[in-house]
C-alpha cells in the first residue's frame, strides 16, 4: 500500500530549482534527474522505512546518479517531503521546515 505523499512548499521549490539548473545545461539530463527523483518518491511511498534515519525526526534516500537526497518525515498515513537537497551544499538548511 502506498502512502499519500505531499511536498513541503520549500521542498517543491528545491526540486524546481534543481530541475531548472539541469535543464539550462542539458534537457536530457534534466529529465533523467526528474525520473530518478520520481523513483525515489515512489520508493518512499511504498516502503518509507527504506530511507536511513536522519536528523530532526526525518529519513532520507540518496540519489544514485545525482548529488541529491530526498529528506522526508512520516506521519500517520502521510509522507511529507521536506527537502530535495544537494548533498554538498548548505547542509541542514532545511531543518527549520
Amino acid at each position: 500500500m502506498s502512502l499519500r505523499i505531499e511536498f513541503h512548499p520549500e521542498a517543491q521549490e528545491d526540486l524546481q530549482a534543481a530541475y531548472r539548473w539541469y535543464r539550462e545545461r542539458n534537457r536530457t539530463v534534466a529529465r533523467r534527474f526528474l525520473r530518478e527523483i520520481d523513483t525515489l518518491i515512489a520508493t518512499i511511498g511504498e516502503a518509507p522505512e527504506r530511507g536511513r534515519s536522519h536528523v530532526a525526526s526525518t529519513r532520507r534516500l540518496v540519489c544514485r546518479r545525482f548529488p541529491f537526497v530526498v529528506v522526508y518525515r512520516r506521519y500517520e498515513g502521510l509522507i511529507v517531503i521536506v527537502a530535495v537537497a544537494h548533498g554538498r551544499r548548505r547542509p541542514g538548511y532545511w531543518r527549520r521546515r
